[in-house]
């Protein structure tokens, strides 16, 4: 419907959308739970639309590991090998190399301060021009001597051949007549190797840049003990954990490990994906790319590495920018998508049973699965609700409702505590207060007043642009990865008539902290105090004033209160009453300027007066609902507000709905409140109220029921409706027809029967 509600077999539902963790990688630490001794274990996961997750982790040893789907875990080198990397290639990724000469005296290095500082020899290292001893032995380098010898033009050092062991090969050593391999890329340096090396006459070597203080040999010692050696061996051993009990092949290895990660029918990172990825991993490249590729995972690798060395940050999982919401469309994409792929398989199935010579393609066919599929997402899907319609605001509410359960989401059992917990990211975009009391509290939250949902579904707040600290009327929206990197002022921040910042330090947000900065820093400002909190929780007057439990079960009851008969609007209001009124379609605006024609209970008709376009009808008719059963037996009931003869412009609010007056929200009645203790009457949560309100209708409101009973053919023979009952006395019958119904207009007590059978 135009309200943005679905009709299901005749009872109106409203598709919550749901939140759910963004596809793309996420780099996490276990918080040093795993291992005894408290260390932080890096782990990175790779998560797509559909299909495999890829996960990296660290052991208590340092050697990194890679988990496909959760299964056994393979050393990552395994998965580099499989993607026809060697491993010299691998170890030319992560880590950059020195080549040092032989002389008669040593090895020669040339000296550059990068790789220099946080050295300490183990022996004295001189200047190889001059021989002088330029770093004593057992001494830090650090960047300053690291500067002052490049300064003093010293261009090579000098290395005794003892300073070299233990330091690791970045090549294969390999004789070029015999094409025999002395050693190769990754291994160490001890007395013997290096004297044979010599011996062989090789006299320029190229060391990987190992310190084991700045850059750790993690990749290298996964090389090291790991016991594949080749693609072929690692394609293999992929295909054994993925397929445990069944004999291998090199081309099954080979279509099975093609198909995990670079195959669009089986992994799909979606356009969000792979723009979450670039971001992450600082790359540039297409979102049209929706698979991955071997510099995405080496990519990956390296930034797991460079953790593990202290560099860098790892995510926060709660972080809006790492969630996004699935609205409709998408949710029945996926189950589209299953219905369809049901269907495939079944048309593949016929395909090769029959004749394809004869068989017509409507023979193959069978559109049921799909139908099915959308039919039972409407239906009986968990994220596919009842609406609720006890007044306006609790429809709008309903609609605007995001939810962290369903398919694919939490469950209330397995979500901790940091995802039901506020976020400062959630500042503008999902309403700190309303949320449900009990098991759901923070799995279930709301949009908040001036948030939307940007194309890739990440959710974006509204903010007004500051330029040479003066406030503009300029509206951007910002998501919470582009808002992180702004320094945004509040929105009661006090302004001259000009738009500039009358005092000298101001209150701003700056990447989840408040900061006091001077106006010039400033970038953006807030568009109004409301932004923070959802529809509901922004009905309360002087909200800052409230306690936030009570704002919380405030906003959650204001959605209770039932359709009145006479409604009354509230003296004091905070404004949006009538926006929630209009946009929940309660009240009923005008859609064009015109004349009222003629005014009934049931029926408006607008005959319009500025219409340019002659294609359209001159009148627009609006029909009226008349005491209707809403979906929670409350009364539906809209009155109209105009005269005939009476002009109404565009937008203009001709009828009344329930639970409004004058086209403004009026969920209750002001009444005369007094706090007062009456003989313990009022103790606690009792009240005492005037017989004036009953008697006067103040609070009345009214219910309209529907009971339905069917006449089954039992095993005793058919059920029939009638108004012969036996063992029933004529007073009981009283109000029934001749059929057994009970007749309308009839007044009705409990027990009193409405159908005879």
């Amino acid at each position: 419907t135009e309200n943005g509600t679905f009709i299901v077999n005749g009872t109106e539902r409203v598709i919550v959308s749901q939140m759910h963790r963004s596809p793309g990688v996420f780099f996490d630490h276990d918080k040093g739970k795993t291992h005894s001794s408290g260390k932080l274990l890096f782990a990175a996961r790779v998560i797509p639309y559909r299909g495999s997750w890829l996960d990296f982790e660290f052991d208590a040893k340092d050697i990194i590991y890679v988990r496909i789907d959760r299964r056994r875990k393979l050393p990552v080198t395994t998965l580099f090998y499989a993607l026809g990397l060697d491993a010299e290639q691998i170890l030319g990724h992560f880590y950059s190399h020195t080549s040092l000469k032989h002389n008669k005296d040593g090895w020669v290095m040339p000296l550059d301060p990068e790789k220099v500082k946080n050295m300490k020899p183990q022996h004295d290292l001189k200047n190889a021009k001059t021989g002088e001893v330029v770093i004593e032995a057992g001494r830090k380098v650090t960047p300053r001597l690291a500067r002052k010898l490049h300064e003093d033009g010293v261009k090579q050092l000098l290395l005794p051949p003892e300073e070299l062991y233990g330091k690791y090969l970045a090549l294969d050593m390999v004789n070029s007549e015999t094409g025999e391999i002395y050693l190769e890329a990754g291994d160490e340096l001890n007395v013997k190797n290096l004297a044979e090396l010599l011996k062989q006459g090789f006299n320029e070597l190229a060391l990987l840049d190992i310190d084991h203080v700045t850059t750790g040999g993690f990749i290298r010692n996964t090389l090291a003990i790991d016991k594949n050696q080749s693609r072929e061996q690692a394609l293999i051993d992929i295909y054994r954990v993925m397929r445990p009990g069944e004999p291998p092949t090199l081309e099954t290895a080979e279509t099975l490990f093609q198909g995990l990660f670079f195959d669009l029918e089986r992994y799909d990172l979606s356009s969000v994906g792979r723009v979450k990825m670039n971001s992450r991993l600082n790359i540039q490249c297409d979102d049209t790319m929706r698979v991955l590729r071997t510099e995405d995972i080496l990519a990956v690798v390296k930034i797991l590495h460079d953790l593990r060395d202290g560099k860098g940050e790892i995510d926060d999982i709660d972080n809006l920018a790492n969630r996004r919401v699935r609205s409709v469309g998408e949710l029945m994409e996926n189950q589209y998508r299953v219905g369809l792929l049901r269907m495939e398989r079944a048309i593949k199935e016929r395909m090769s049973s029959v004749e394809i010579d004869t068989v017509m393609p409507h023979d193959l066919i069978n559109a049921k699965p799909a139908a099915a599929a959308v039919r039972e997402f409407f239906g009986s899907s968990q994220l596919s609700q009842f609406m609720d319609q006890t007044n306006p605001l609790s429809e709008i509410t309903h609609k605007r409702r995001l939810s962290a359960l369903g398919p694919g989401g939490l469950t209330r059992e397995r979500a901790g505590f940091e995802v039901r917990d506020v976020h400062p990211t959630h500042y503008g975009r999902i309403c700190p207060i309303e949320t449900p009391e009990g098991p759901n509290i923070g799995l279930i939250n709301s949009l908040a007043t001036y948030a939307r949902v940007n194309k890739y579904g990440f959710i974006e707040s509204p903010y007004r642009r500051v330029k040479d600290s003066k406030v503009t009327n300029e509206v951007i929206y910002l998501s919470a990865m582009e808002e992180s990197r702004y320094v945004i002022a509040q929105a009661n921040v006090a302004l001259d008539a000009r738009g500039r910042f009358v005092d000298d330090l101001i209150s701003c947000r700056k990447g989840g902290d408040f900061v006091m900065l001077s106006p010039d820093r400033i970038e953006f400002m807030d568009v109004s105090p409301k932004q923070l909190v959802s529809v509901a929780a922004a009905l309360i007057p002087f909200l800052e004033n409230d306690d936030a439990n009570r704002a919380l079960m405030g906003s959650n009851m204001q959605r209770q209160a039932v359709p009145l008969v006479k409604t009354e609007a509230p003296f004091v209001g905070t404004g949006l009453e009538g926006v929630v009124a209009r946009d929940s379609g309660a009240a009923i605006a005008a859609r064009r300027t015109g004349v009222v024609d003629q005014v009934d209970a049931t029926r408006i008709v607008v005959r319009a007066t500025e219409e340019t376009d002659p294609t359209k009808p001159g009148v627009d008719i609006y029909r009226l609902q008349k005491y209707q059963r809403s979906n929670q037996s409350t009364c539906i009931n809209q009155r109209p507000l105009v005269k005939v003869g009476e002009a109404v412009r565009a937008g203009e609010i001709i009828a009344d709905g329930p639970s409004t007056e004058l086209g403004e929200l009026a969920l209750g009645r002001n009444v005369l409140v007094a706090f007062m203790p009456w003989n313990g009457y009022n103790f606690e949560d009792s009240i005492l109220i005037s017989e004036r309100i009953v008697r006067d209708d103040v609070f009345t409101s009214i219910h309209i029921e529907e009971f339905e009973t069917m006449a089954r053919d039992t095993k005793l023979g058919p059920e029939e409706i009638t108004r012969d009952i036996p063992n029933v006395g004529e007073e009981a019958l009283k109000n029934l027809d001749e059929a057994g119904i009970i007749y309308i207009g009839a007044e009705v007590k409990p027990g009193d029967i409405l159908v005879g059978k």
